[in-house]
């Protein structure tokens, strides 16, 4: 935002177009310094707009995906509200405190997201629905309602590829923006409506944690994102899909020579800043895990300390004082193991009232470690040590993991565990996702059912 100190005004988008509320809050970047006055609206305009999201006609598909892909190009490369995506992208790491090649690149992530939304959505299509035939009866996969409530993190720009798909699968969607770096979304919405979407097919609903429920209450299926109190409260639920902790990890097994595949380990635990959840936190080794740690800690030491806008940064920043919170909690729930890296400290004062988060590589003493479960917003790892004996145990509740072994029995027995989400064999860092596979199950699997359709017979 250089050159610029005006505070932006970021409206609610609602059925009636941008709205200013009197209830405001203030967005600040790493330094503490005001950003942005973020509008914050009331239960009664949460009703109103999921009203008339429901009064709403869905679009033709075709008109549905060309908007996408118009969205996709404008939010990459247009001047939105008179922002342009060198500005935004800027702004984005002074207020997320990622570096700003991690957001370039998020904007490269959500253009392709965008333009090929109902493609990737359809990959969860049942193939018993693609079969028709004239005068018989065929399977057609329609919603499972008309409005979606998303309630989206902060953590990374790229977390809006996948509410996207249920405009491209017709859905009326209501957004709840995070109230931790709200630009994105924000952005996001506005080229929507500029690329040919209804203010009344997607709106922008910031809102308080109290209003957040009613948001989730009134759509026919919600997404959620946060931690395990996000997936305790929704988790039994079938119109909630909640997403909670990644909790990515790494398995090398003893017939692996790790050396080989540092690269791969260290880059699944410090690529985006460490702040994706499928970014690896745990690290087990069959065998003795120290020269593991060893090696890593020695490769994420090399991260420079530098502000979140600079080309060359590579770690999260945050407020001083938010950091030396964070620093003090990791200590805490580090007590009994040994710290490789991060032991001096984690806090690197940059002057200015923000803080670059260090790596943090700790070892542990066994596989079970409570430590192994904490997932840190920077690269933090906990190195273990694993055995056959532990079994799959110490590797369940996984988003990702990656699998360094050529033993094909534990592979299949990895690939068959359903709370390993994703398996990936070899050097393939955690974090990097193939765009059209699942992440975390594939969306439309929980947007859409199989409905038997018979048409009267031919005359």
């Amino acid at each position: 935002m250089a050159g610029s100190t005006a505070p932006l005004h970021l409206d609610a988008l609602g059925p009636g177009g941008p709205y200013r509320t009197q209830a405001r809050e203030t967005v600040h970047d790493v330094t503490g310094r005001p950003v942005a006055e973020l509008s914050v609206v009331p239960r009664l305009y949460v009703r109103r707009a999921l009203a008339a999201l429901r009064r709403a006609e869905t679009p033709p598909l075709d008109e549905r995906t060309a908007a996408l892909a118009e969205a996709g190009r404008l939010f990459a490369t247009a001047v939105i509200d008179g922002m342009s995506v060198e500005r935004y992208e800027h702004t984005v790491a002074r207020v997320s405190g990622l570096p700003v090649s991690v957001v370039r690149q998020a904007t490269g992530t959500l253009a392709t997201g965008l333009a090929g939304a109902y493609g990737f959505a359809c990959q969860a299509r049942p193939r018993g629905s693609r079969d028709v035939s004239a005068g018989a009866g065929t399977a057609r996969w329609i919603r499972r309602g008309a409005v979606l409530s998303v309630l989206v993190a902060g953590n990374h720009p790229a977390i809006h590829t996948q509410w996207v798909e249920a405009l491209a699968l017709g859905y009326r969607v209501a957004v709840r923006p995070s109230r931790r770096e709200p630009l994105s979304a924000h952005r996001l919405v506005t080229a929507l409506h500029e690329a040919g979407f209804g203010t009344d097919h997607v709106v922008l609903l910031p809102t308080d944690h109290g209003v957040a429920d009613e948001l989730v209450a009134g759509g026919d299926l919600a997404l959620v994102y946060g931690g395990d109190t996000v997936v305790d409260k929704y988790g039994s639920g079938t119109t909630v899909l909640p997403h909670g902790p990644g909790r990515s990890k790494i398995l090398i097994t003893a017939d692996t020579d790790f050396t080989r595949h540092l690269d791969t380990i260290a880059d699944s635990i410090g690529a985006h800043a460490g702040a994706s959840c499928t970014n690896a936190t745990a690290v087990f080794v069959e065998g003795d895990p120290a020269p593991v740690a060893e090696a890593v800690a020695d490769r994420l030491a090399r991260l420079p300390s530098l502000p979140p806008e600079h080309d060359d940064a590579a770690l999260p920043v945050q407020r001083l004082d938010e950091a030396r919170n964070l620093e003090k909690y990791v200590r805490a729930e580090a007590a009994g193991a040994t710290a490789l890296l991060g032991g001096d400290t984690l806090v690197d004062d940059l002057g200015d009232g923000a803080a670059v988060l260090r790596p943090a590589v700790f070892r542990v003493d066994r596989a079970d470690a409570p430590q192994t479960r904490l997932e840190m917003p920077f690269p933090c790892a906990w190195i273990a040590p694993w055995s056959r004996a532990d079994g799959l145990g110490p590797l369940r509740d996984t988003l990702v993991l990656t699998a360094l072994t050529s033993d094909h029995r534990l592979v299949s027995r990895l690939l068959d565990e359903p709370t390993i989400r994703n398996l990936h064999v070899g050097d393939h860092p955690t974090h990097v996702l193939t765009p059209g596979l699942p992440h975390d199950g594939y969306f439309g699997e929980f947007l859409m059912r199989g409905k038997t359709f018979t048409p009267p017979p031919a005359p």
